[in-house]
């Protein structure tokens, strides 16, 4: 733990619910972050609850969130996507985000993200518009579409996370790494992804050394479904727990996407890495494809992604 006076030095600001930073939340310490900075904003949370629905805004860019603890630094919200608008109609998926990250080039270590409404449908806990962005030992907390890489252009590095979830639980159209992640499916749901991949992008969700745990029964989850039909979802070197249904792939009821789609795996291991019965329209990687186009910098388009 970081005593007082190297928190002070080493981080520009410092949350604190207790009162001893900056600021009490994060969301007034984001606030007072200026738009468009070119150097990086270090902001220290301190171990702690913080109940707030969050957002790192247009060309607010360049903002390091550090949590003191992931297993003591939580920022949860509880708004899902039925919710009233108090307009007559509903917040809608986006808006049931507890996080939303709007500005380029954020990172986030240490911390744990939640949506903690529970199982009542559509319940985001982090959004991401903002391009090039990086957590490293992050949770994500939720049940259906609890991660959602949302914009087209963005592209993001996940880095020793853990996600959890239910239905569509990691979904969007984003280009993204998850490089030797934690993937929990929970109780209740049947897919981990759906991609919404645009037809103009090469890579979707790539899934690198990373594994597929459960808590679910064998052969309940599908590995993808095509929100889009250009969907493009590749697991490589993953290991598979026995929740993965053997045919690891659907069409989501749409037979003409089955060739547009692109599913694919390389050295799948675990009882749920058997691609004996794969569904047809899926593809197994040979070890130069591997090499050739799978390289992080490759698929985020000449981004490297620096940690700490």
């Amino acid at each position: 733990m970081q005593d007082k006076n190297s928190v002070k030095n080493d981080y520009d600001i410092v949350v604190d619910a207790n009162g001893t930073g900056n600021y009490t939340t994060v969301q007034a310490a984001l606030n007072s972050v200026a738009l468009s900075k070119t150097t990086e904003t270090k902001i220290f949370i301190k171990n702690g609850i913080y109940k707030e629905k969050l957002e790192v805004v247009l060309n607010q860019n360049n903002v390091t969130l550090i949590g003191e603890s992931k297993e003591k630094v939580l920022l949860t919200y509880d708004d899902y996507a039925s919710k009233s608008n108090g307009a007559g109609g509903t917040i809608g998926t986006s808006g049931s985000a507890s996080f939303i990250i709007t500005g380029n080039d954020f990172k986030a270590r240490n911390i744990t993200f939640e949506n903690s409404s529970g199982p009542v449908g559509q319940a985001v806990a982090v959004r991401i518009d903002g391009d090039k962005v990086v957590f490293e030992n992050c949770s994500f907390l939720g049940f259906q579409d609890t991660l959602y890489p949302r914009d087209d252009t963005s592209r993001q590095y996940y880095k020793n996370c853990y996600i959890e979830g239910t239905t569509d639980f990691i979904f969007g159209g984003s280009t993204v790494v998850f490089d030797q992640c934690e993937i929990f499916a929970k109780k209740g749901g049947s897919y981990i992804t759906a991609a919404n991949t645009p037809q103009s992008n090469a890579y979707g969700f790539v899934f690198l050394n990373c594994k597929l745990t459960t808590n679910s029964g064998d052969s309940s989850y599908y590995l993808g479904r095509p929100w889009r039909n250009y969907a493009r979802t590749v697991f490589l070197k993953c290991e598979m727990g026995p929740h993965i249904k053997p045919a690891g792939w659907h069409n989501w009821g749409k037979p003409e996407a089955e060739s547009t789609t692109f599913y694919a795996e390389y050295l799948s291991t675990g009882i749920g890495g058997n691609t004996s019965a794969r569904v047809k329209w899926s593809h197994q990687l040979s070890s130069e494809q591997f090499k050739k186009d799978y390289a992080v910098k490759t698929v985020l388009r000449g981004w490297k992604p620096v940690l700490k």
